[in-house]
Parts: C-alpha cells; structure tokens; sequence
C-alpha cells in the first residue's frame, strides 16, 4: 500500500494553509497527498431549513474539498493529490482516515493579536488519540518555513527544533526530527530545559562552576542520547541547547526562528480522555512555528 501525507480541510484559513503545508511536505517526502473533509450532516430541523437543506448542504460540503484540491494541483504539478469526503465526527474520522498515512496535518486557529495556537477541541483530541505524527499548522504559515517569502524558491528553510526528554528519550520522536531537518537539508537545534537541585529553589546562590558542571553533564547525556542518528544522518548540523527552566518556555522562544517544531507524545491506550502532557500542551498552545507531535510507546 502507498503510504500518503494526510491533511484535513473544513474550508478555514487554516486548513487551507494546513492544506498547502503538507502539500509541501509530501513533495519532500516523493509521497501522494489526500485532502480529507469530514461531513457533519446537519440535525433533521436544520436540515428542512430553507438556507441549510440536504442539496445546499451538500453541494457545499463536496465544493470546498474539490476546489482545494484543483488549487494544490496547479500549485504543486508534481504532488499526487486525491480529496476523499467521509461522514461522521470529525477527530475518529480523521484519525480512520489517516490510518495507513504518514503523516495527519491539521490547521490551529491563531490568537488573535498574540503569536500562539488556540487548539480547537478537534485537534487536540486528534492529537491525543491518533498513534501517528500529527502536525498543527497556522493561518499565514504559507512560507513561513522559509526566510523568503516564495514557498518554492531556493531559499534554505528554517531550522527543526526537537524538543528533547534526554532522560527518557524516543527514538521515534528523535528519528522523526533528524528526517525533517534531512529534508529541509537544515539544522536541527535540540532544545532541553532541566531543572536546578531543589535546595536553589529556596533562595540559595547558584555558583558559576556548578553551574556549568550541571550543563555540561546535561550536554553529554544530550549528545549520548544523540549519537545513533548523527551517524545515520552525517549531514545534519545538531546544536544541543540545553537550558535551565521550563522545556515549553523555551520550545516556545525557539519556535520563532524554526521551520517546525517537533515533541512526543507517549501513548496511553485505555485511558479516557486527552492526555497530551504539559509540555506539549504548552507548546501547541503558544508555538508560532508549526508543530509536529510524535506519539511514541
């Protein structure tokens, strides 16, 4: 089975730029794209509605995908894109729908004044549920990976940024990121927050020398932690940052300058509701890059 980039599309500017971010990534990976609309019908009162009948209902349901996809088509000649219109709730038909696929890119409404995602219930319950990566893309990111402002110039894309447990690290979310900075043929910065010895937290002087002391062993468990995939993928620049404080804070600052940011998720199958983690929670929250979620075990 041909494996695909997957992005769903309800007609919002950002879907729309969802839409033409994961065109942009299925060129990079050489795969086919398929926009999916997930169709709500209307509750039977509405839908005897003069302004809101089955027919006009419909006619605007298959419109919206359809024109999409005819405008990605010219936009990117050598993408593969299909439109695919399922029924039901959107997040368990998007997640079916993205099953055998790659990647899921999802458009996340942007504060209105102030850099930073507002996560819709549907994509932060994608997000929890689907055990593929999901990325969450902006209205206005059209070539915001880029320095320029043409989506298909040469211009060198932004660095990845990879938010980084290296206490605990996954190799799915690690591999994940050093394939996307591969591709964009950029760097990969790896972001760390850790935290001081609990008695500084009681007002006591940090001195400078344990202070780097701290770091350096933070920057050695990084570069350990790190070494498989600077080996497998020799033409990636990596700069570790480790820093001291919160991770989201400073994924947050990072995403900025980035071309996209990637975190994990660890699935939690059986449990009730959306378990993201704080840290991810943060990021997808403020972030003005978009972010990938990678869910690992």
């Amino acid at each position: 089975m041909v494996r695909s980039v997957v992005a769903g599309l309800d007609g919002s500017p950002e879907s729309r730029a969802a839409a033409e971010w994961a065109a942009r990534e299925a060129k990079l990976r050489g795969l086919p794209l398929k926009i999916v609309h997930v169709w709500e019908p209307a509750p039977d009162p509405l839908a005897q509605a003069p302004l809101l009948g089955a027919e006009t209902q419909q006619h605007w349901s298959e419109r919206i995908p359809r024109e999409a996809g005819e405008d990605l088509r010219q936009r990117h000649p050598s993408v593969d894109v299909t439109v695919e219109q399922v029924t039901g709730t959107p997040t368990d038909a998007l997640v079916d729908a993205a099953k055998d696929a790659e990647l899921l890119v999802l458009g996340s409404r942007g504060l209105s004044g102030v850099g930073g995602f507002l996560v819709g219930s549907v994509g932060l319950s994608v997000v929890a549920h689907a055990e593929l990566p999901v990325v969450l893309v902006r209205a206005g990111e059209k070539a915001a990976d880029k320095d320029g402002t043409d989506p298909e110039s040469v211009t060198p894309y932004r660095p990845v940024v990879l938010g980084l447990d290296a206490d605990a690290p996954s190799d799915t979310v690690i591999e994940f990121a050093f394939a996307e900075a591969a591709r964009r043929r950029t760097t990969l910065r790896v972001v760390y927050g850790w935290n001081l010895p609990p008695y500084y937290a009681y007002g006591l002087a940090l001195d400078a020398g344990l202070h780097e002391e701290l770091s350096r062993e933070e920057t050695d468990a990084l570069t350990e932690a790190l070494r498989p995939w600077r080996q497998k993928h020799p033409g990636v620049e990596v700069v570790l940052e480790p820093r001291v404080g919160s991770a989201a804070d400073h994924l947050v600052d990072a995403s900025r300058e980035a071309s996209l940011v990637v975190i994990g998720r660890r699935i939690r199958r059986g449990s009730l509701g959306a378990h993201i983690g704080p840290v991810a929670h943060g990021v997808l929250h403020h972030s003005t890059a978009p972010v990938a979620v990678v869910a690992h075990d």
